[in-house]
């Protein structure tokens, strides 16, 4: 997996397809590959898909020992566009990754071409009292010593040994304590948005995923039925046309954008 340098890190990510720029935000615990398996070949047609692993998670290192900041998260997104080059680009993000997502919109609506959030809310409850009990590592290893073994090998050949285990817990705490975006910063976001939620989410209620979608300028709302979380590996037919038609609505909004961004920082 390649590197690069950014924020900081030694940031590893993979890239796939071509067209214009398209970030992937992975979960919490996860990988863009894992999370977003059933969307890249669709989306690799139009786009050309950057999926960096966030600090701490595969293969860029971090030590929660050192601490986790949710704001860091943002300041990694765009030190690693920096980093390639990429001015404006398209961003998705899934749960700690769709917070990720929509900070970044907030606080540089400019560089964003279009938005899509995916089990995500702006309200730290429930996502707190949820999180505190999922990411407890040793109940993992006491309930799940499958999921577990699956955590060691995913992250433990970078991250040392016990490293999921140290950082799952200061993620929760991370979420307890984050700065939460509210009206005026969620108006920041002029990008064209796609909010989507499946209805039994334990981390996002539906009601909530309504109310992130009233409060962005330009978004639609898509609640996948008798569906959890992980809405894109449970529900992938659903979710792929849903992005499919989002991204043909919005193409020339996106380009206007791209033109607009690329004219205002252009060299002299």
């Amino acid at each position: 997996m390649p590197q690069v340098r950014a924020n900081g890190l030694d940031v590893g990510f993979e890239v796939v397809g071509d067209g214009p720029p398209l970030l992937l935000l992975h979960g919490a615990s996860s990988g863009g590959r894992l999370d977003f398996g059933h969307q890249i070949t669709r989306l690799s047609r139009e786009f050309t898909c950057y999926l960096p692993d966030a600090r701490g998670h595969g293969a860029t290192r971090w030590d929660a020992a050192d601490g986790f900041s949710y704001d860091w998260l943002l300041d990694d997104v765009v030190a690693f566009a920096d980093a390639l080059g990429l001015g404006a680009f398209h961003l998705l993000g899934f749960s700690m990754g769709g917070g990720t997502a929509v900070g970044v919109a907030s606080r540089w609506p400019e560089r964003v071409l279009t938005l899509v959030v995916m089990g995500i809310s702006t309200e730290r409850e429930p996502r707190a009292s949820v999180a505190r009990r999922l990411f407890d590592a040793e109940r993992i290893k006491r309930e799940t010593p499958d999921w577990a073994a699956v955590l060691d090998r995913r992250h433990d050949p970078v991250q040392g040994e016990g490293g999921w285990e140290r950082l799952l817990p200061v993620i929760g705490d991370a979420i307890a304590s984050q700065n939460l975006l509210g009206p005026a910063e969620l108006r920041r976001v002029d990008a064209p948005a796609l909010v989507v939620a499946g209805d039994r989410d334990p981390f996002a209620p539906v009601d909530h995923a309504w109310a992130l979608k009233r409060q962005l300028r330009d978004a639609r709302l898509l609640i996948v039925p008798d569906c959890g979380h992980e809405v894109m590996a449970r529900r992938p037919g659903i979710v792929n046309e849903a992005l499919a038609g989002f991204y043909r609505s919005t193409a020339a909004i996106a380009a206007a954008r791209a033109e607009r961004y690329a004219s205002q920082h252009s060299a002299p």
